[in-house]
């Protein structure tokens, strides 16, 4: 069996995203000529070209495309342990959740008691995030996290649905459809949005926001709108307004964690949100 070492993934995954020896190997902190050599030895061992190489221009072969998303899968799964691995040596564990300000729709104070009720309950740590929660879990640096569909990948996370909401528009009182009862999202089209963490620039959109109340702070400027699920409702402001939209699509909440994750006390957590969620939402027995 073929066997690929990390400093060979760590070595073409970076000649690969920066399709260039010399910014490669500086980014490596190493000279170009080993490097050179190590993605040469690399296409011997396999068999086949990654790289196109004219003149001063490199390009990815079909084959080189498929190495670069499989070592940075490789890369990101060794990271994670490494993380894992030195949390799960601490002396003081804790169970780290990852959570965006006002984004549990109430819930949370519920699962936080029902899950210290649990026998394997372990002191829960929450990080406030606005964007990559699910990259924190993936990176191993959280256990859990509370994410919001459809707009986070959850590719590698098992999960758990805990309540789904429809969307409102949230404005400031001034704004010209603050006295509609219902809006549709062509109502508001062409407003400036908010930009989350991570998320590309784009110029349609309002500044990047990173917590809550910069959010609503800069609704009610009047500098941006934004679509958010209704349990957003009990923590606006006086000064703004919060309509129905209703084209918008509904979105879950739900609970997210690494896949084929086996510690006691995340599934105790879980056991503890969804008997949460089921008792708020009218399915509990």
């Amino acid at each position: 069996m073929e066997r690929l070492e990390v400093r060979e993934l760590v070595y073409f995954t970076a000649v690969a995203e920066e399709l260039h020896f010399g910014r490669a190997a500086a980014r490596l902190g190493m000279a170009q000529p080993p490097l050179s050599r190590a993605i040469q030895q690399l296409e011997r061992r396999l068999g086949v070209p990654l790289l196109e190489r004219g003149g001063h221009r490199i390009a990815l072969t079909e084959a080189g495309a498929v190495l670069l998303r499989e070592s940075r899968t490789v890369l990101d799964a060794a990271s994670a342990a490494a993380h894992r691995t030195r949390r799960a040596g601490r002396t003081d564990p804790s169970l780290v959740l990852v959570i965006k300000p006002g984004g549990d729709g109430g819930l949370l104070p519920a699962i936080l008691d029902a899950y210290q009720a649990e026998p394997d309950a372990l002191p829960v740590e929450l990080v406030c995030s606005f964007g990559e929660r699910e990259t924190l879990l993936r990176e191993g640096r959280a256990d859990a996290a509370l994410l919001h569909l459809p707009h986070h990948d959850l590719t590698g996370l098992d999960t758990q649905d805990l309540l789904t909401e429809t969307q409102l528009l949230v404005m400031p009182r001034s704004h010209r459809l603050a006295g509609r009862a219902r809006v549709c999202l062509d109502d508001f089209a062409g407003e400036p949005l908010p930009r989350w963490p991570g998320a590309s620039e784009d110029a349609s959109q309002g500044p990047e926001v990173h917590d809550l109340g910069q959010l609503l702070h800069l609704i009610a400027l009047g500098r941006m709108v934004a679509v958010l699920p209704a349990s957003i409702r009990g923590q606006l402001r006086d000064d703004l307004v919060a309509v129905p939209v209703d084209d918008a699509e509904p979105t879950t909440l739900v609970l997210a964690w690494p896949e084929h994750a086996t510690s006691p006390a995340l599934a105790a957590f879980v056991r503890a949100a969804a008997a949460v969620a089921d008792k708020a939402t009218g399915q509990g027995g």
